[in-house]
């Protein structure tokens, strides 16, 4: 994630001290949403995404588990999950995101996220459709204490709808989000950048202001599951929809508008940013740079500081690489099959500087963005360590000369330069 209130506007927010190892001066944030300063980027345990069903009441055209509203075999059963919670508390991660599929059709979801929350002390995290979020239920995770629900959007009115396959679920989702608004529950959007989202942009940072939204969180297209059809955005577009990201959140900031912005999934953002601040003379470019580069980007996301339990218990290097399993959690602790490099891929994930090709290798912000996202390069070239297809920074921006170009493998973005 890149969190562009904290870097580029200068303002803390919560998850500040974990993201960039920096102790909050002037935020005070409530026990349950606090982290702590983190000592290395490369030390911190992983963000788990738990996909606690694959079962849904959506139908997403861009759905990375194929989940459909019908029963799936196999999923842990609720003893199983609190032996996973206990393994995942005494590991020491920063937080678990209860995902799906959706996760509210799930029985015993609030007992599991209260026992998560109560009896180990993890953050909470719901990642939800909202579609299903009543007053009872905002109530509910009020009560046990919830960090933060991302509801998913993708864009206004029908074109969520189209997106999510359900005539009437953006009228629903906002309904869940206004429950949680009034029950003083923090929640926040989670949308991708599509084309539908990209021509929307302004009126999605409108609606952002007009209903006092807490978070919003911008994700670049993974086409993994469903998503391998859905139409990415091009070099040119990523970059345009960066700069209206980039101009709103710093409006934002400007006139007091309480809102985190963040980008996600696609780590040149940084470097990105980085220029354009550098290009208008910002005073703060310099120690952005610093807290991109502690922060390494892809460096130590999947595998490292990120991770995904599926439904049935498998162990994923992230939520967008179901097709590959490192074990699962009904056979071995998580925490002995995330620490255990003896599969290849989690060996490299953990040390992939030196693994990484193309384009990558020669690029000046290497320790900045990490190469990216690993998944999207493999679901692009079959091959992990390849180029990421969306980096949309030139070659002159990345400092590539004509002898690193000439062994360069992968697209290379052709759009002008910043600034």
């Amino acid at each position: 994630m890149i969190d562009i209130t904290v870097l580029y506007c200068g303002r803390e927010t919560p998850s500040t001290p974990h993201r960039y190892g920096k102790a909050l001066k002037n935020l005070k944030v409530p026990e349950h949403q606090a982290h702590a300063v983190a000592k290395s980027a490369m030390e911190r345990r992983p963000v788990t995404v738990w996909n606690t069903t694959r079962t849904c009441n959506l139908r997403c055209v861009h759905c990375y588990s194929n989940s459909e509203e019908k029963k799936y075999e196999g999923e842990l059963t609720t003893e199983e999950a609190k032996a996973l919670i206990n393994d995942l508390g005494d590991f020491r991660i920063p937080a678990l995101l209860f995902s799906g599929g959706e996760p509210l059709v799930r029985k015993d979801i609030f007992e599991l996220a209260a026992y998560a929350r109560e009896k180990k002390g993890v953050h909470v995290v719901f990642s939800t459709n909202g579609t299903l979020i009543t007053e009872e239920v905002a109530r509910r995770m009020r009560a046990i204490r919830v960090s933060y629900v991302g509801i998913s959007l993708d864009g206004m009115e029908d074109v969520n709808d189209r997106f999510r396959g359900v005539e009437g679920a953006f009228a629903r989702a906002m309904r869940g989000f206004r429950n949680c608004v009034a029950v003083g529950q923090k929640v926040g959007l989670r949308l991708t950048l599509t084309r539908q989202t990209f021509n929307d942009l302004h009126r999605i940072f409108d609606f952002i202001e007009a209903e006092k939204v807490n978070r919003a969180c911008f994700y670049h297209l993974v086409p993994s599951g469903r998503g391998h059809g859905v139409v990415d955005l091009s070099p040119a577009e990523s970059r345009q929809a960066m700069d209206v990201i980039l101009e709103r959140t710093m409006d934002f900031h400007r006139r007091n508008v309480s809102a985190e912005i963040l980008t996600v999934d696609n780590h040149c953002d940084g470097p990105y940013m980085y220029l354009k601040m550098k290009a208008a003379g910002d005073p703060r470019a310099e120690e952005v740079y610093e807290m991109l580069k502690w922060n390494g980007g892809g460096l130590y996301s999947s595998g490292v500081g990120f991770g995904c339990i599926d439904f049935l218990g498998n162990v994923h290097p992230d939520q967008f690489w179901m097709h590959y399993t490192f074990g699962n959690v009904r056979e071995r602790k998580f925490s002995e099959i995330w620490m255990d490099t003896a599969d290849p891929l989690m060996a490299g994930l953990k040390d992939r500087r030196k693994r990484i090709k193309g384009r990558c290798v020669g690029c000046r912000f290497l320790d900045l963005c990490g190469g990216a996202l690993r998944v999207r390069a493999e679901i692009a070239t079959g091959d992990p360590w390849a180029s990421d297809p969306a980096c949309y920074l030139t070659d002159e921006e990345i400092g590539m000369t004509q002898g690193t170009r000439e062994g360069a493998q992968g697209p290379r973005a052709e759009p002008a330069s910043v600034g």
